[in-house]
């Protein structure tokens, strides 16, 4: 009784009523060696490849659609997927799903950013330059996210820290502020990145740079719509994207490399493994598609700089042996998301779900007239980027009951026209295959894998992303001949019949070699709300398949609305809508 009394009466009630679970795990006391916050930036690249690389047909699908840019010039939805359009402005506003998924994945990557820059104080180094490395990592991915978020949602609040407890008073930053920051942040880390890395994934030196070269443009399109020195900006870009373009690390793929140099893709014209003989073969009766350069950098193993692809600066990792271990989010379910569907549309003369109709597609996004054909007519006949290895246009029937078996089925047939006017169901379901989204070799079927899904590595940064950015920055800066000569980069390098002249440089025409260089790759959204202008939403209402925009938008915008979530649960300030949304 007495030893009670006593400890009673010693007893700091403070501290005695503050907790101490011992059993929890928090940063504070899991975290102390190196390894530890090294292991918690794969987080990072974790959540960065959720954003941008489609796993599986439910759980992030709001955000890839963003990502490859449904309801914008290049993509719409079919007849089947007619709930999820994303150019109906009757429909859209700050509830909208897309809108608050998307802009919660980058703050889910900033929260994990904070942390291994938090944990990061807590842990025992062996080496300072390791510590600068990892920290370098998380505000790359800091400066990302808010690159991202400022391009899509304009200023939003700098959480520049790990949060304990409850906020309700985040402030919204300006979007010239957001830039800044992001700018700051890339600029801080440089040295610290490597130029290059022999862990496949990892980020180097040149993906800030590009990313830099964007946030400058960026930052020089607001400062020309205020009357600032836009041109300072543009300059800055153009450095960066010359340090990647001119600096000998990096050039374009001119030859055949890689896993299949020595091939060409080929098919079965056989719904059925019984029937994959070599005499049913597509080059057996007579269809003819050489595998050329380009096809190559899509090819599986393939697409890392240290596999000899000089053109990747920043490729998402995806391997087969890992989807064994962790799950499906291993691979790439490109072919199933936005591959399309003849099974449905075209069941008499082609059906199934091998590989002669691109897998086991479903089509949740599918290109728009623009993206698959307009964009190729006339002089654009014998670009590379549209050969038939590329972006295949040629189905043979496949059911021995069709009068098509064995041959190239008319594209009047599978779209089903009367009088020369395509049925809605079947022009949104089919379309040419791309390589980037399907292939004549899937992985893992004697596994029991399906078609649905590639085990390939995902580019981020490809080289002629950077181009197009220069390209665009000298024809910002008046640069018109150089504009051009840095499109012809690519149009060289795809064996174009026809060079782009000085006086052809429009943004419409850098808008277009972006569809045709980067399509299936490019964040197609960040790209025309970037812009300023008018330019998103003319092409929205050109190109849309559907007429949703070209009757519902009534206003001019270049930025998606704050979620409302966001505003209702932020008490104490208030976060104002987006002009154009409220």
């Amino acid at each position: 009784m007495l030893l009670s009394m006593c400890m009673l009466s010693g007893c700091d009630d403070e501290a005695f009523l503050k907790e101490n679970p011992l059993s929890f795990y928090t940063v504070d006391n899991i975290i102390s060696s190196s390894d530890q916050v090294d292991q918690m930036i794969t987080t990072c690249y974790v959540r960065v490849r959720n954003i941008y690389c489609p796993y599986d047909n439910y759980s992030e699908l709001a955000v890839w659609s963003y990502r490859m840019g449904n309801g914008t010039d290049v993509f719409d939805v079919p007849t089947i997927r007619n709930s999820y359009r994303l150019n109906d402005y009757s429909i859209l506003n700050s509830q909208t799903d897309v809108f608050n998924a998307t802009y919660s994945a980058f703050y889910y990557l900033i929260n994990s950013a904070n942390n291994v820059l938090y944990a990061s104080e807590k842990a025992t180094w062996e080496s300072p330059e390791k510590k600068a490395y990892v920290e370098a990592q998380a505000r790359f991915f800091r400066a990302f996210a808010y690159r991202n978020l400022g391009e899509l949602f304009g200023g939003v609040p700098l959480v520049k820290e790990v949060t304990f407890v409850p906020r309700y008073d985040y402030a919204r930053a300006s979007r010239m502020e957001t830039y800044r920051f992001a700018i700051d942040e890339l600029e801080a880390i440089q040295s610290d990145l490597p130029v290059t890395t022999p862990e496949a994934g990892r980020l180097v030196r040149a993906a800030a740079q590009h990313n830099l070269c964007q946030l400058y443009i960026d930052m020089g399109v607001l400062l020309a719509e205020s009357g600032g020195d836009a041109g300072a900006a543009y300059r800055k870009a153009l450095d960066y994207a010359n340090d990647i373009i001119d600096g000998g690390v990096y050039r374009l793929m001119t030859e055949r490399f890689g896993s299949r140099k020595e091939e060409s893709p080929d098919f079965y014209f056989s719904n059925n493994m019984a029937g994959q003989t070599p005499d049913h073969l597509y080059s057996a009766a007579g269809y003819k598609a050489e595998g050329n350069v380009y096809w190559d950098l899509f090819q599986e193993g393939n697409q890392d700089y240290r596999q000899g692809n000089t053109e990747a600066i920043w490729v998402a990792q995806s391997d087969y042996n890992v989807k064994k271990t962790d799950g499906k989010k291993a691979g790439l379910m490109y072919s199933g998301i936005y591959g399309p569907v003849f099974r449905d549309q075209a069941a008499t003369h082609v059906s199934g779900a091998m590989e002669d109709v691109g897998g086991f597609g479903m089509v949740q996004v599918m290109p728009t007239a623009y993206t698959r054909d307009l964009i190729y007519e006339g002089k654009w006949g014998d670009d590379m980027r549209n050969s038939e290895a590329v972006f295949r246009r040629i189905f043979y029937g496949n059911e021995p009951s069709s009068e098509y078996y064995g041959k190239p089925v008319p594209w009047s047939v599978l779209y089903k026209e009367q009088n020369g006017v395509p049925d809605d169901a079947a022009y949104t379901q089919l379309y040419p295959a791309s390589c980037k989204i399907v292939t004549d070799k899937y992985t893992g079927i004697a596994d029991g894998e399906n078609r649905t899904v590639l085990y390939r590595d995902d580019y981020l940064i490809r080289l002629p992303e950077t181009i197009l950015l220069r390209a665009e920055i000298k024809w910002r800066l008046g640069d018109i001949a150089g504009a051009a000569s840095d499109i012809n980069l690519l149009r060289t390098r795809a064996q174009c019949g026809y060079q782009v002249a000085a006086s052809d440089v429009s943004i419409d025409l850098i808008l277009d070699e972006r569809a045709r260089e980067l399509v299936y790759e490019e964040s197609r959204w960040n790209t025309l709300l970037r812009m300023g202008g008018t330019i998103a939403t003319e092409r929205i209402k050109k190109y849309s398949y559907w007429d949703y925009p070209r009757n519902t938008l009534t206003k001019n915008f270049n930025l998606w609305p704050v979620p409302q979530t966001v505003i209702d649960t932020n008490k104490d300030i208030i976060i104002e809508q987006n002009p154009d949304w409220k």
